[in-house]
């Protein structure tokens, strides 16, 4: 969701990890997928928030929350001179030194619009950066290799092996390697434990701040047919994993340009505080 629409300049936000049922949904991977819009304005993201968030008694990961109307908090910026005041946003630091200079540059000028808006702006530190991406990756395989195994050809159609694409039969490969017995208890389940340190550590960071800001993706992308080698591709990834390993709200906002090429703003918040990321995604879109 975050990365094709910084690259297209357009929102796109994932809500809250079980604010939206999966029902229906081809996964990718069980524990990280969720559901999220994409628009080309923040009329367009709360509509569709408030149509798809809700529990659904048929789908398991779902909660049992009582979610505000987005409409009206986007609604409730418009005129304010300060709409974020009160409002403590965070920077990493370790966000700025994965990412180019010509994106960083345009992440401080939107950073400080923010503050224009009302916003406190404070820095803090991200210790497990270096591990999101292996993390991540790990738990994907794994996971999307068990999703994939009713793709057998069976009943109908044909072995998902015999028709996808590179990327996907990597995916499945890895997964398939890693799920062998020898591996039980070495790959996944050390993932799973590196999940752990990387969700405390973000969910300690925003006990004291609303938001967490800084680039959605570390470079500007790569050129259509250009071939990637896969390490590269994942690198594209480093921003956002971080929030769907915790589980918590993210989304992007267009920041400005590189070369008529989109940037975009990640916003981040705790669990169940959507509502935060839509009032600053409408103010900042508002302001401009």
């Amino acid at each position: 969701i975050r990365n094709p629409s910084s690259h297209c300049g357009v929102l796109g936000m994932k809500p809250t990890y079980g604010a939206v049922s999966r029902q229906g949904l081809l996964d990718l991977s069980m524990s990280l997928d969720q559901i999220g819009p994409m628009a080309r304005d923040i009329t367009g993201i709360t509509l569709a928030l408030d149509t798809i968030i809700g529990y659904d008694p048929t789908e398991c990961t779902t909660l049992k929350w009582d979610a505000p109307n987005f409409t009206e908090i986007a609604e409730s910026v418009k005129g304010e001179e300060k709409p974020l005041a009160g409002m403590k946003i965070a920077t990493c630091k370790e966000f700025k030194e994965v990412t180019n200079d010509e994106i960083n540059a345009i992440i401080d000028e939107s950073v400080a619009k923010l503050e224009e808006l009302g916003a406190e702006v404070v820095e803090l530190s991200f210790d497990h950066i270096d591990i999101c991406l292996a993390t991540y990756y790990l738990i994907n395989y794994v996971e999307f290799f068990s999703a994939t195994r009713k793709y057998d050809g069976r009943k109908y159609g044909s072995r998902i092996e015999e028709v996808c694409g590179a990327e996907v039969l990597r995916r499945i490969q890895m997964g398939s390697y890693i799920s062998q017995k020898e591996f039980s208890g070495k790959y996944y389940q050390k993932a799973l434990q590196a999940r752990s340190l990387i969700r405390n550590e973000i969910n300690k960071m925003l006990e004291g701040v609303d938001l967490i800001v800084g680039p959605t993706v570390p470079k500007l992308p790569h050129k259509l047919g250009e071939e990637l080698e896969p390490m590269e591709m994942y690198a594209y990834d480093v921003l956002t994993v971080i929030a769907n390993l915790a589980g918590i709200p993210a989304a992007s906002v267009k920041a400005g340009e590189v070369d008529g090429i989109p940037v975009g703003l990640q916003l981040q918040a705790k669990p169940q505080d959507d509502a935060k990321i839509v009032k600053a995604m409408a103010a900042f879109e508002y302001a401009k």
